[in-house]
């Protein structure tokens, strides 16, 4: 059997298996297909197959999820915006860990600017991590100092977070004592938006949950205005954007 024939093989029992489990930890699709982390990411960065097949998966954050669901016509991909404003993003997480002290409740939103504050979550403090996404999720779950809450319900690819009454039920319970909330649009007319409608019951229950509200954002964010109103901008007690 040819190098081809083996890939496109590979990627139709991977197909297969993300039928099953929806996302998937790449070392587990990697372990079940009897195959090395590094040939599944070479795979699915061929993923035309020569028998016409066309494949949908991309890996975020140690996942295997389809670029199929989710997205329902968004103006914004995880992947595509996850290296813009890179350096931005990651100062302006940086000013705002500053604020987390030991013992903190935090809430960490979704989008691709938090997992540079997710990063930075000091050591040894005690700290609880509220989140619904994956890339938080992946980041914090090795840290043993760290008590993590994930919101589960509906996942949603292209944002790689979740949605659903349970995790609005679970942030009903929870006294939060920073919230630290991300957007794709600050303006001082139209307040602070997003692209995804289903992200916006949690983060205005975790804004209403939280003692402080913080927004962390880019300042390519300012001045403009995405589909989903979920505040207003006094709503927050400081805005960290570089």
């Amino acid at each position: 059997m040819s190098r081809t024939s083996r890939r496109d093989e590979r990627l139709s029992e991977l197909a297969g298996l993300m039928a099953n489990h929806g996302v998937m930890r790449l070392r587990d699709a990697a372990a079940q297909l009897g195959v090395s982390e590094i040939t599944i990411r070479r795979d699915m960065a061929q993923q035309n197959g020569t028998n016409g097949a066309v494949y949908g998966f991309h890996c975020l954050g140690g996942y295997i999820i389809s670029a199929q669901d989710g997205a329902g016509g968004s103006d914004y991909s995880l992947e595509q915006e996850s290296d813009c404003h890179a350096v931005a993003k990651a100062q302006a997480c940086a000013e705002a860990a500053v604020l987390i002290e030991e013992y903190d409740t935090i809430f960490i939103d979704c989008g691709t600017t938090m997992p540079h504050l997710a990063r930075l979550v000091p050591e040894n403090k005690s700290v609880t991590v509220v989140c619904y996404s994956l890339n938080i999720a992946e980041i914090l779950s090795a840290r043993e100092d760290v008590r993590l809450i994930v919101l589960g319900g509906v996942f949603h690819p292209s944002a790689a977070s979740f949605s659903g009454e349970e995790g609005i039920e679970t942030l009903k319970k929870l006294t939060i004592n920073k919230a630290f909330i991300s957007a794709g649009g600050v303006h001082d007319t139209h307040g602070v938006t997003c692209s995804h409608f289903h992200e916006v019951p949690l983060k205005q229950m975790a804004i209403s949950r939280a003692v402080e509200s913080y927004l962390v954002v880019d300042s390519s964010k300012l001045g403009r205005v995405r589909s989903a109103a979920f505040a207003q901008i006094s709503q927050f007690r400081q805005v960290f954007s570089v």
